[in-house]
């Protein structure tokens, strides 16, 4: 009976991945004729008849999700993608709040009590998500790991707690009860029951440290995709043309576009109600936490959109932006003084565009229009 369940599991693990893998094509992949044809090597390599430009490419399943690394380059290697696993593996332990080996993890655990020793990435990580609270007022904050935990939505909740238990979460929750001792390289959290949480900007920072390492590997055509809701375009594609990325449609299965961008070495980070949810008395509770009161954020948007230089920036203003709903957000876009653009969809299928990014968005679904 338990041989029959595991391999049963295993089945649909692999569907799930293949799924998934399929969504990411269709949002990144060989929407252009010049991308189209490539051959499998021995070696797992492909090669591009664009020109003889080789290609690597591979697909890994990490930070609960399906990341798809493709590089171009004569010198592009194994080697790369082994590097490339290994910077993800090892991060994704370092930053987990769940897992018991990983750094966050051990300074959840010690909350109240001690300060615990980190690596520099996991100071890094911390130290910069401190920065982005302090600039969003809270609404993005790092120590939202009890109403996380509460809710668990994805992960098995399909209810909303009860007011008391969500009282006692949001009391737990405050980014300057976080200490920081950089020369001794340590964090601590003030109060016992306290839950660091680096969700918010775990994929955008790991996908920097990705396009950091090919860039001094001499790798500067690359595409970077964790999940499908964190990109970065690295450079242009072989033949110097920009990248085509399809938009994800937040009312559909993932992989489903509402239209097009083209990008050159940028980043594009979503976030959306339509990832993980669980409906009850007709209303949707997301993933997407407002730690002002302690429930998912209904505020009339079903996603924000990011386009950064910076993948970490991406994802932590996708999150805080989301919550400061549509004029908030929009003024808070536009008066920042970084290279940042977005468009957020409204709950009537609306898109409103910050000024430099409406021209390059080309809608292909009649569904949703731009906002007069």
């Amino acid at each position: 009976m338990f041989k029959n369940k595991k391999t049963t599991l295993i089945l649909v693990a692999l569907v799930i991945i293949i799924v998934a893998v399929a969504g990411i094509w269709m949002l990144t992949g060989n929407k252009d004729k010049d991308d189209a044809s490539t051959s499998d090597t021995s070696g797992g390599e492909k090669v591009s008849e664009q020109g003889g430009t080789k290609s690597l490419e591979q697909t890994f399943y990490i930070y609960n999700t399906v990341v798809n690394i493709k590089v171009f380059g004569d010198h592009a290697e194994q080697k790369n993608m082994d590097d490339i696993q290994a910077m993800l593996e090892r991060m994704d332990i370092e930053f987990s709040r769940t897992k018991e080996n990983g750094e966050i993890y051990a300074v959840n655990q010690a909350a109240g009590k001690e300060a615990v020793t980190v690596s520099d990435e996991t100071l890094d990580i911390v130290k910069l998500s401190i920065k982005y609270a302090e600039e969003m007022d809270g609404l993005f904050d790092p120590t939202i790991g009890p109403l996380v935990d509460l809710w668990d939505i994805g992960n098995g909740g399909k209810q909303v707690p009860p007011q008391a238990n969500i009282e006692h979460a949001k009391s737990l929750i405050n980014y300057k009860d976080i200490i920081v001792d950089e020369a001794a390289k340590t964090v601590m959290l003030a109060k016992e029951g306290m839950v660091l949480d680096m969700g918010g900007i775990g994929k955008g920072y790991a996908a920097d440290r990705i396009a950091d390492y090919l860039k001094e590997q001499g790798l500067d055509s690359a595409m970077i995709n964790l999940g499908g809701s964190s990109i970065i375009a690295l450079g242009n594609k072989p033949n110097g043309s920009p990248w085509n990325i399809g938009l994800q449609d937040p009312d559909q299965r993932r992989g489903t576009q509402l239209g097009t961008i083209k990008i050159s070495d940028e980043v594009i980070d979503a976030s959306g109600v339509y990832e993980r949810y669980f409906m009850q008395d007709n209303v949707r509770y997301h993933h997407i936490l407002d730690p002002r009161t302690g429930f998912p954020s209904q505020n009339g948007l079903k996603s924000i959109t990011i386009m950064s230089p910076n993948a970490t920036d991406a994802d932590a203003l996708s999150t805080g932006v989301f919550l400061m709903g549509l004029e908030e957000g929009m003024a808070y876009l536009e008066a920042l003084p970084e290279d940042v653009e977005a468009f957020f969809i409204t709950d009537d299928n609306k898109i409103y565009a910050t000024s430099g990014i409406r021209e390059r968005l080309q809608l292909t679904d009649p569904t949703y229009s731009f906002a007069e």
